[in-house]
C-alpha cells in the first residue's frame, strides 16, 4: 500500500474514532435530558447566581438597565440567561473575520449543525465595534488591536456573563505575534504577561493614580491547552513562556521598521536578546489587559498565539500568504481540541464508556436554535492578518 493510502487510511481512521466519540457524549447527553424528564424538574438545578458576582462592581445591582454600549445590548432588552446562560467558553480574537471563521471551525468540531443555507448572525452588530458569535457554549468574539480595545471589550463581557449567571467560563485569547528566538509558526501559550519594563502588572490610571493588577494566567489551563499538541501529528512546536505586551506596534517592540527610529540595530538586537534571557517567548498587544481583567474576576484565561517571526532575525514578514493561513489556524486547532475534550472527554465520561458500535440516531444530531438571517454564502479561510 502506498504512503498515500496509508495517510488516508489513518486520517479516516481518527476521524471515525472522533466522530464515535461525539456521538456516545450526546447520547449520554439526550439520556441525561430524558431522565430529568422522567424525575421533574428540581429547585437544586435552578441557575445559581454567578460566581464571579462578589468580585465585581457594587454598582452593577442598581443599573436597571445595564447598557453595554460596545455590544449593542442592554439588560431590559435582552434576556442574558436566556441567550447566554449556557456560554462556557469565551473566545477572543483580532478581527471580525478570524472569528467568524473560527466560529463555524469549532461548530463542526464539536459537533454541531445549522441549515446549510443559513449564517452565523452578529449579535454585537449593533454596537457596531466587536462581532460576536455564539456556537452552542461558545461565544467568539473580536477584540480589536491594543489593551484599550480589549479593555473596554472584557469590562461588557464580563458583565455579560454576570447577568447571564454563567457558571466558570475559560476566557481564551488567540491570535498571532512576533516571536523571541523560537522558529515562525511556533504556538506560544503565555505562561504570564510582562509590560516593557519586564513587569508581571498592567497599569491603568485611575483618578490620577496608578493601579496595578497582576498580570498572570491560569497555569494549569496552559497545560490543559499545551496537552492538546499532538507531537506526532502537529507538523510544529508549542511551548509555555513568558509574553511580553507592547502599547505599540513599533518603537514599542523595538522595531527598525516604522516612521520613526530613534535606536540602532545594536541596540535592538541587545534588547531582543535581553528578553529571551528572560524566557520571553513572544510579543503582543493585548495580553497584559486580558490577563489582569480575567484574573480580578475570577475568571480562568488563557493566551495562544503563533509566532509569524522570529524578531531576532528580522520584523518585516516575507512568508508566503499561504503559508501564514496555514500557521494562523494552528491556536484554532489547539483551542478546538480544548473545547472538545472538555465537553466530551470528562473522567465521568470516561468512567462510563459505551459501546463503540452502538448505532446513532436521528434524535442524537445537535442542532443549533436559530435567530440567523438566511444566506447561501460559502464561508472561505480568511487573509492573514497583521503580527499583533
Amino acid at each position: 500500500m502506498s504512503k498515500n493510502c496509508n495517510d488516508c487510511a489513518c486520517r479516516l481512521a481518527s476521524e471515525v474514532s472522533q466522530l464515535k466519540a461525539v456521538v456516545n457524549a450526546q447520547s449520554k447527553t439526550l439520556t441525561k435530558l430524558i431522565k430529568q424528564m422522567k424525575d421533574g424538574c428540581k429547585k437544586a438545578d435552578e441557575v445559581k447566581e454567578c460566581a464571579m458576582s462578589g468580585l465585581l462592581n457594587p454598582c452593577l445591582k442598581c443599573l436597571k438597565p445595564d447598557i453595554l454600549y460596545h455590544l449593542g445590548m442592554d439588560t431590559e432588552t435582552t434576556d442574558f440567561p436566556k441567550v447566554f446562560g449556557d456560554v462556557r467558553f469565551v473566545i477572543m480574537g483580532g478581527t471580525k473575520g478570524r472569528m467568524e471563521h473560527f466560529a463555524y471551525y469549532v461548530m463542526q468540531e464539536i459537533g454541531l449543525k445549522i441549515n446549510a443555507a443559513t449564517q452565523l448572525r452578529d449579535m454585537a452588530e449593533a454596537g457596531n465595534r466587536f462581532s460576536m458569535f455564539k456556537v452552542g457554549p461558545v461565544l467568539c468574539v473580536s477584540h480589536g488591536i491594543g489593551c484599550p480595545s480589549i479593555s473596554i471589550l472584557l469590562h461588557e463581557l464580563i458583565k455579560v456573563m454576570y447577568h447571564a449567571k454563567c457558571q466558570d467560563p475559560v476566557f481564551i485569547r488567540m491570535g498571532t505575534c512576533g516571536g523571541i528566538g523560537v522558529e515562525p509558526g511556533t504556538v506560544i501559550i503565555s505562561s504570564e504577561a510582562v509590560d516593557g519594563r519586564l513587569n508581571p502588572a498592567h497599569e491603568i490610571l485611575v483618578q490620577g493614580a496608578i493601579e496595578r493588577y497582576d498580570s498572570t494566567l491560569d497555569e494549569n489551563l496552559a497545560i490543559d491547552i499545551k496537552l492538546c499538541h499532538d507531537p506526532c501529528k502537529d507538523r510544529y512546536e508549542t511551548i509555555i513562556g513568558k509574553t511580553l505586551c507592547a502599547h505599540d506596534f513599533y518603537e514599542g517592540q523595538s522595531r527598525l521598521d516604522g516612521a520613526f527610529c530613534e535606536y540602532t540595530p545594536d541596540q535592538k538586537k541587545s534588547y531582543l536578546e535581553q528578553l529571551e534571557g528572560q524566557d520571553i517567548k513572544n510579543i503582543e498587544m493585548e495580553s497584559l489587559a486580558f490577563a489582569a481583567l480575567t484574573s480580578r474576576a475570577g475568571i480562568r484565561g488563557a493566551v495562544v498565539c503563533v509566532a509569524l517571526l522570529n524578531r531576532l532575525k528580522g520584523d518585516q514578514i516575507q512568508t508566503p500568504n499561504d503559508v501564514l493561513c496555514k500557521w494562523e489556524k494552528r491556536p484554532q486547532e489547539l483551542i478546538a481540541r480544548y473545547i472538545r475534550k472538555v465537553l466530551y472527554f470528562s473522567d465521568s465520561d470516561e468512567a462510563e464508556e459505551m459501546e463503540d458500535d452502538e448505532e446513532p440516531n436521528e434524535s442524537r444530531k445537535v442542532s443549533i436554535q436559530e435567530s440567523q438571517g438566511a444566506s447561501g454564502d460559502t464561508q472561505k479561510d480568511p487573509e492573514p492578518e497583521e503580527e499583533e
